[in-house]
């Protein structure tokens, strides 16, 4: 029998769980009953203290291998052994005694066995004293080697450290020498290159070879990549030095050779326009020459612009200076060559009077004619045929044009030679001081200099902004004169032809739209001129429309026409010949539409204020005249307008017809009138002839006051009164007569028809029929 005691509730609980579990697992069978065992201890989690060991009276390690089932040959082996005792399964005790019995025999045998093997144990002990023995032999035999060879391991030693050390020595002077042979490199400029900064000869083309080659050896020495601390080398600082002074001598030797260069390139003869008299389109002459005389000479600027900027500065203003001269000569020569070829024409043979331009603001030359009239819709006919400049107009649109032309490519062959021989397109180094400049210079490409941006893109944008600016800025010194006598030029026609102002219009837009770069200095200019005409533009239209407003009646004859309508039509023409296929013509359409609009307010305004021609013949007749040229003129942006003419004149017929026709059978219309009132009144029509005021007998007597001949000798009076107010160029006349001819015959028709209804087989009817009205209309527009 076994007893446990547990020291705390806890052992006690992990205990039973762990002798439950055992049970579970190796007793599935024979599993012994637990009582009193609580459900919630019989559960697969362990307890809180898992380590908790056990304390027990007897301590049970559980040292069970795991479980292992019996082969065959063990459960044949037991079989065999039960069978030999029947009494296995009854009695157990006897069982086990014989089992007893059976181990001490066997014990016994083995002990027999063991003392038998005796002498083989001790032959074997003697072979392992000897063997001990033999170890201790080489062991002592081992130490003398040891102790032999012990002086020698010391000497090997010192060998190895010292070989180490001549190693490391050896590396060090080497990688010294190659340090400072790096250094020599860097720093060395040969006897040749150091005598051709000292002494540049720049006017053979070896000399010119030999100083742009030391120039540059001299720029790699100075920007060498040389350590920090070998910069504080007392020959490194020295060789500095020296690379200073040769910098400041070779920099004076360029500076004095280039601005007597550029002086002299500008102060040359430049070609005289008068070379060009004999061809037939007018050519602007390029400078090439200076341009292919100073190529050669681009690194030395280089070289400047690199190593000393503020006399990069100044050679750059005495380019400036000396070639701005030349070009505004030749700019001045090639417009004042385009006027005379201007005033060549109908100018020169007698328009105007000998006065001064003094309008335009330029200096009055020999040739120059005074401005003539301004051309204005408001004008009498005669004066605006008169002032008519269709072929000046042209040939100033085609030197115009010509003069635009040649001015983009002497342009950009400068901007191109500039940008190249100044490098316009690169950022400028920053220079602080001189002595950090030439120790750490490094040149700056757009893509790679430093910019301390919020974005890389944003710094792009800047950098090439400041490269805009820089090229502009230069060709704008050069070209200062180029705006002014462009506009002076455009200036100088239009005093002549307001209408001018459309092509330049038209020209510039053309030149600003198609410009590759519109940053440049010739898209800037051209795109400020191309301000300026516009609000010349829209000042020649202000003065139309203007012209238009302040027209006054002449109210001593008849209006007729009035003459911005007539001019309209050529002013149209003129201006669509112009703005064909123009990126500009929304500009005309707006006009357009403003001059339109004027129109139609003085129009009715004129028509108005005039005492000779009624109001609605006024309207009438500009207005049928108005749609007819806008239906020959074919302009999509004036269809409404076309539509709205059209109304107005047919209202202004209408109106007319129903204002100086009125009703001819006077006394008639007022007796049917009376007629129609009673029929308000509620009588019958069958009752009408038994009024007194209505009767038949009254109706004959009115009927009779109108026989054919006078009808006829009336209508002669109004169509002679027709002919007075309507004139003779619109031929409107035998419209109205048509029209009053249809109203006549609808009042017969009313009065006839009511004759009929109120007075029925009373046989009254008037002394002339519809065909005697149509015949009297015809004879009448005949007999005039």
């Amino acid at each position: 029998m076994y007893h446990w005691s547990a020291t705390n509730l806890k052992e006690r609980q992990s205990f039973l769980t762990s002798l439950w579990k055992m049970s579970n697992k190796y007793l599935p069978k024979q599993k012994p009953a637990f009582l009193n065992f609580p459900e919630e201890w019989q559960t697969d989690v362990a307890p809180a203290q898992e380590s908790a060991e056990v304390t027990v009276s007897t301590t049970i390690v559980d040292d069970t291998p795991e479980y292992m089932p019996l082969t065959e040959r063990e459960i044949a082996d037991l079989e065999r052994l039960m069978s030999q005792c029947d009494f296995a399964y009854s009695n157990s005790e006897a069982f086990m005694e014989t089992l007893a019995r059976d181990l001490s025999i066997l014990d016994g045998k083995n002990i027999h066995s063991v003392l038998a093997a005796e002498q083989q144990v001790e032959a074997l002990m003697s072979h392992l004293e000897n063997a001990i023995s033999e170890a201790d032999k080489i062991e002592s035999q081992l130490n003398v080697y040891c102790d032999s060879i012990q002086h020698i391991q010391k000497s090997i030693v010192n060998m190895g450290k010292k070989n180490t050390t001549n190693q490391v020595i050896g590396k060090n002077n080497q990688v010294l020498l190659e340090e400072l042979e790096n250094i020599i490199s860097q720093l060395d400029v040969p006897y040749k290159l150091q005598k051709a900064l000292i002494e540049a000869d720049l006017n053979s083309p070896n000399g010119l070879k030999e100083a742009i080659e030391a120039g540059n050896a001299l720029v790699r020495a100075m920007n060498a990549d040389l350590h920090p601390a070998l910069v504080n080398l007392a020959a490194v600082q020295e060789q500095r030095k020296r690379f200073d002074k040769w910098r400041i001598k070779f920099s004076q030797s360029i500076c004095r050779y280039l601005n007597n260069l550029f002086i002299h390139e500008g102060n040359k003869e430049f070609l005289s326009m008068e070379g060009y008299h004999h061809e037939s389109r007018l050519t602007l002459p390029t400078l090439d020459t200076v341009h292919n005389n100073l190529k050669p000479y681009a690194p030395l600027m280089h070289w400047l612009r690199q190593m000393d900027r503020k006399a990069f500065t100044d050679l750059s203003k005495v380019y400036i200076s000396s070639l701005q001269k030349r070009y505004e000569a030749v700019i001045r020569q090639f417009f004042e060559e385009a006027r005379n070829r201007l005033n060549a024409g109908s100018l020169r043979r007698g328009k105007g009077s000998s006065q001064d331009i003094s309008s335009s603001g330029l200096t009055p030359r020999e040739g120059q004619n005074s401005p003539v009239t301004q051309r204005l819709l408001a004008q009498e006919r005669e004066q605006w045929k008169a002032a008519d400049e269709t072929t000046d107009r042209e040939k100033f649109d085609e030197l115009l044009e010509r003069a635009l032309t040649q001015l983009e490519p002497m342009f950009l062959a400068e901007q191109k030679f500039c940008t190249a021989f100044f490098q316009l397109d690169m950022v400028s180094p920053t220079r602080s001081n001189t002595q950090s400049t030439l120790s750490s210079f490094s040149m700056q490409s757009p893509g790679s200099a430093v910019i301390t941006t919020p974005s890389k893109e944003e710094a792009e944008r800047k950098m090439e902004k400041y490269i805009n600016e820089e090229v502009r800025r230069m060709m704008g010194e050069l070209f200062g004169s180029l705006e002014p006598e462009l506009m002076g030029f455009i200036t100088y026609y239009e005093n002549f032809d307001s209408f001018c102002c459309m092509n330049v219009l038209v020209r510039l837009g053309q030149h600003v739209m198609l410009a590759q770069d519109t940053g440049n200095f010739l898209s800037v200019t051209f795109a400020t001129l191309l301000v300026q005409v516009k609000r010349n533009f829209d000042k020649f239209m202000t003065a139309q429309i203007k012209s238009i407003e302040e027209t006054k009646p002449n109210r001593t004859i008849k209006c007729g026409i009035l003459p911005f309508v007539d001019n309209f039509e050529d002013f149209a023409k003129i201006a669509e010949k112009i703005f064909q296929n123009a990126e500009r013509r929304n500009d005309l359409e707006k006009s357009y539409r403003s001059l339109m609009s004027a129109i139609f307010e003085a129009i009715p305004r004129i028509g108005g204020d005039h005492q000779k021609t009624p109001h609605q013949v006024v309207i009438m007749e500009n207005f049928h005249r108005l749609h007819a040229l806008l239906s020959r003129l074919k302009i999509v942006a004036l269809d409404s307008y076309k539509k709205e003419a059209k109304q107005r004149y047919q209202d202004a017929l209408k109106a007319y017809v129903t204002q100086y026709f009125g009703r001819p059978l006077e006394k008639l219309n007022i007796f049917c009138d009376g007629i129609q009132a009673k029929l308000s009144q509620g009588v019958k029509e069958s009752e009408v002839s038994y009024q007194m005021a209505y009767s038949k007998q009254e109706l004959r007597k009115v009927i009779k006051e109108y026989p054919a001949r006078e009808v006829k000798k009336g209508l002669d009076s109004l169509y002679r009164k027709v002919e007075k107010h309507l004139c003779e160029e619109e031929n409107l006349l035998q419209v109205v007569w048509r029209a009053m001819q249809e109203v006549f015959i609808q009042q017969y028709r009313n009065v006839e028809d009511l004759i009929q209804r109120c007075y029925p087989n009373a046989m009254i009817t008037l002394e002339f029929t519809i065909q005697d009205i149509l015949v009297f209309f015809s004879e009448i527009a005949q007999s005039h």
